[in-house]
């Protein structure tokens, strides 16, 4: 596989400094300009003001990237060329010579492949709503219960049923872990009322249990679900119908797909007046500063 790592990353590799992958999706697809940079921006700054460095990965011009320089970060960030590239697109992509956003699926296949084994995101995809009509079922999942990394999101995105995706990961036997919490964690909200998941307490308890899943030759992912800090979180009663109108929005506009999470996503900011961008980045950055503590650990 033919990749282009940063010259940041590339001198990591060699001297076995901590490295945190993040992906592009978030930036292209996931929030507006210029909010979108701003995030990437800081989030980048946020890793190297704590001595890891930073893997953002994209494709440019059929070309793998894994850690990007200013003008990349802003071209991913500002051009309506870039496509949502997942895993199974990734051959196409190459190919084709286009410029991508990677998904977590993707992302997480080209950071293994890379040798990079920590990855911090903002929400997972999963099963959608409708599923027994849609059969509308992410490829995060499956890259989840393929690939061996450390992946950090505030659980699965709240537009998803929550509690058919943790079922699913059960089925999968990806291993799901809780930072400081037994509860499924809903994206802008803290609670889901759905429980049962393994709770840790640590960075180490985190680095640990990844090294004993590869000293047993498991292929599955370790999903970290760390759920957005209380001051930043919308609760789940005030978006709730919020998500369930957006959702019969895009139902009733024939909307699916991979342009169903970026619109459910801007029908959400709309309706709450910008907060749950701002939720969206706090939550991002918030994995950011935990994959920050775990790959220092890795290390």
């Amino acid at each position: 596989m033919k990749i282009k790592l940063s010259k940041d990353v590339q001198l990591a590799l060699e001297l076995g400094q901590p490295i945190l992958v993040l992906e592009s999706t978030i930036i292209a697809h996931g929030m507006p300009y210029p909010d979108n940079l701003e995030f990437a921006k800081r989030g980048e700054r946020l890793c190297k003001e704590n001595n890891v460095i930073p893997a953002t990965i994209a494709i440019i011009n059929g070309e793998i990237f894994v850690g990007l320089e200013n003008d990349q970060l802003t071209f991913i960030a500002e051009n309506d060329s870039v496509k949502k590239v997942s895993r199974r697109e990734l051959g196409i992509a190459v190919s084709e010579k286009w410029n991508g956003a990677t998904t977590v699926s993707s992302t997480m296949h080209i950071a293994h492949q890379a040798g990079l084994p920590i990855f911090s995101t903002g929400g997972i995809g999963g099963v959608h709503r409708g599923v027994e009509f849609s059969f509308d079922i992410s490829q995060d999942l499956t890259a989840l219960a393929t690939i061996p990394m450390v992946v950090i999101s505030a659980g699965a995105k709240a537009i998803l049923d929550l509690s058919k995706t943790l079922e699913m990961m059960e089925t999968l036997g990806i291993t799901v872990v809780g930072y400081h919490t037994n509860e499924l964690p809903a994206f802008y909200s803290r609670s889901s009322g759905i429980f049962g998941i393994h709770s840790v307490s640590s960075s180490q308890n985190i680095a640990n249990i990844y090294k004993e899943n590869i000293a047993m030759a498991l292929s599955n992912s370790v999903l970290v679900v760390n759920p957005v800090p209380e001051k930043d979180e919308i609760p789940t009663h005030e978006i709730k119908s919020i998500i369930e109108t957006a959702c019969e929005t895009a139902l009733n506009l024939g909307i699916a797909g991979k342009k169903l999470t970026p619109f459910l996503l801007k029908e959400i900011v709309e309706q709450t007046a910008g907060r749950s961008l701002k939720t969206n980045k706090a939550l991002a950055l918030n994995n950011i500063k935990l994959g920050i503590e775990i790959a220092k650990k890795l290390s």
